[in-house]
């Protein structure tokens, strides 16, 4: 019986006359920077790889799942970054599933000796598909006892697959103590529907305003003799507004910097604003994550949330978790004398 309600409202989501679709999101935002803008491609100023999941409301049968790989760099010739980003999200039983491939670009441009500009571009490829395979249907249940019997449901469906390349820019203006970002995704507004004489049901575009700033506390030492370096101790606001469409959404917290650990909390929602009816209050994210800093400007970070539910849809959804994994190093030829270059200062995680 769930599944059958969950097939009727998988339908009502693919009407072409709806429209609402929304992209996936990731309470460490930051932590999945080309996924938040494909300005941060190469921000590092090094090689980097990264890897986001996120299991959103797992007590629920039909909970969504997301999962993003990346690798960047930066040309340091070029003042240049480029970027790979890879996406797979799953919704529901159905298994209504998307994925992504983009390819971006930045350009670091310096502005003044403290102000630095990065505009970037992202042109992806998407491919949407529904899986039918876990649905049954009242045909395949004996209508006395209701006991499932199995077998072919009889039902046709059809190749509900879909294609299509998407295109985003974005910048971000920085010093080596604040950031403020911008993103447009989804600029062309591409056709989700899967039949092609249907209505388009385009895309929404997704607009994007993130920064912070680092406040540095007096810094404390890690090591002892020719091992001691400084230890990092920082705290630092963020936030970001993002829409969608009619829906748009704050996060706003700070991460709290003791190195080799960060925590972190932050608030999703618009209390001042309801939809429907229901008071735009989300979540309340909790954050603790790991960092250890190498010798030849190696970043390893590995970082756990989780997303206490205070909506109406209430705990026992599960919330969600969410683990990010990254790790930089340099690419560049250690006899050449260091560039003068600043790396956007905002959290990994």
């Amino acid at each position: 019986m769930r599944r059958n309600l969950l097939f009727f409202i998988l339908l009502m989501l693919l009407a072409p006359l709806v429209g609402n679709a929304q992209d996936p999101q990731f309470s460490q935002f930051y932590a999945a920077p080309l996924y938040l803008n494909p300005a941060f491609a190469g921000a590092t100023q090094q090689m980097r790889v990264g890897i986001n999941y996120r299991n959103q409301w797992p007590a629920i049968e039909a909970n969504f799942q997301t999962i993003s790989a990346y690798v960047d760099g930066f040309i340091e010739s070029k003042n240049s970054g480029v970027g790979l980003l890879l996406m797979r999200d799953t919704e529901g039983t159905a298994g209504l599933n998307s994925t992504m491939v983009g390819l971006q670009y930045a350009y670091q441009l310096y502005l003044t000796d403290w102000l630095t500009f990065r505009p970037g571009f992202q042109a992806a490829f998407y491919n949407r598909n529904v899986n039918f395979s876990d649905l049954t249907f009242g045909s395949q249940y004996d209508p006395d006892t209701g006991e499932y019997l199995g077998g072919d449901s009889g039902e046709n469906f059809g190749d509900l697959s879909k294609n299509f390349v998407d295109l985003s820019a974005g910048g971000v203006l920085y010093t080596k103590n604040a950031w403020l970002g911008v993103a447009a995704h989804h600029l062309n507004t591409p056709s989700q529907s899967f039949e092609e004489d249907a209505d388009p049901n385009e895309l929404p575009m997704k607009f994007s305003f993130h920064g912070g700033v680092k406040i540095p506390f007096k810094s404390g030492t890690m090591g002892s003799g020719l091992y001691s370096r400084p230890q990092e101790r920082s705290l630092t606001p963020t936030f970001q507004y993002k829409k969608q469409g009619e829906f748009d959404q704050l996060d706003m917290g700070l991460y709290l910097t003791l190195e080799p650990i960060i925590i972190g909390t932050w608030y999703r929602g618009l209390p001042f604003k309801s939809l429907e009816g229901f008071n735009n209050n989300e979540s309340i994210v909790l954050l603790v994550g790991f960092t250890k800093k190498g010798g030849n400007g190696e970043l390893f970070n590995i970082g756990y949330s989780y997303d206490y539910t205070i909506s109406k849809l209430g705990a026992g959804s599960g919330g969600a978790h969410e683990v990010s994994i990254s790790y930089s190093w340099s690419n560049r030829d250690p006899r050449k004398p260091p560039k003068n270059v600043m790396q956007i200062p905002c959290p990994d995680f």
